[in-house]
């Protein structure tokens, strides 16, 4: 499914992304993952399918990237790299990561606050869902706060997971705050329909995450002295299928408030 965006806006308006629904195997709700094309950036190619192909075809992609290596995110780099001759970027701290899942060496890194090329792209570190996590900007010369391409960092409706060994609550959090504080107009996600109240989203993210937090230390305060027991007492929602990704919210969780000193070792996080 191709969702194509708004008509033509004025040419000193950011450009609106164009949005490709990819299925691919991913535990979102969707089914699918939200390739990007704006500006010659291909971003997100979770796999290869005749819409992002007709997509591909029918604008310029000099150059490729991904919010995160989750595998739902990454499916279609090598062949879209292949298929377009672009210019492939990595975060500049995880490059063997992104090789290790793309099977592509990248021909060029990023790290916090610099431009992809020419395309007024800036690249935002939003780490929390997973480490080598980032966020794209869009617009054009200075004006890059517009549109936000924010992969697994929010979505409309609903969580997103945050979970060891790959999620730290912390960043998650700090990363929600900053892209709160920055004004973006729309966020784009990777998964689900566009953000067009980014502010309220991230409050609410981060409202739930520490609405989370505060059933996960009451029931430590109540005794619960291992994961199960902290599962138990923090959810009172059905966990059929997700039981696995709650666990592992939990942890994360413990690990937060191990760090911070509110739990002691007594408390089993494995």
């Amino acid at each position: 499914m191709v969702s194509s965006s708004d008509p033509s806006p004025a040419s000193d308006a950011p450009p609106r992304p164009t949005r490709v629904e990819v299925p691919v195997d991913t535990r979102a709700p969707t089914g699918t993952t939200n390739a990007y094309l704006v500006e010659g950036l291909l971003v997100d190619p979770a796999a290869e399918t005749d819409a992002l192909d007709a997509a591909v075809d029918d604008e310029r992609v000099d150059a490729i990237a991904v919010t995160h290596t989750h595998p739902d995110h990454v499916g279609g780099v090598a062949v879209y790299a292949d298929r377009t001759d672009a210019r492939v970027y990595a975060h500049a701290d995880h490059v063997d990561r992104f090789r290790e899942t793309t099977g592509v060496d990248p021909d060029a890194t990023f790290r916090d606050g610099d431009s992809l090329g020419s395309w007024g792209i800036r690249v935002l570190e939003t780490s929390g869902h997973a480490p080598d996590h980032v966020a794209f900007a869009v617009g054009r010369g200075t004006d890059a706060s517009r549109e936000l391409l924010c992969g697994d960092l929010a979505v409309a409706a609903g969580s997103v997971v945050v979970g060891t060994p790959e999620g730290d609550i912390a960043d998650y959090l700090a990363s929600l705050e900053r892209v709160r504080e920055a004004g973006f107009d729309r966020l784009h996600p990777g998964h689900g329909p566009v953000i067009d109240d980014p502010e309220t989203t991230c409050q609410r993210l981060i409202d739930h995450r520490l609405a989370r937090e505060r059933r996960v230390l009451t029931a430590v305060e109540n005794g619960a002295a291992d994961v199960d027991a902290v599962l138990e007492a923090a959810y009172d929602e059905d966990l059929s299928g997700v039981e696995d990704l709650a666990r592992a919210t939990v942890r994360a969780h413990l690990e937060k408030l191990a760090a911070e000193g509110r739990i002691d070792d007594r408390v089993d996080r494995e």
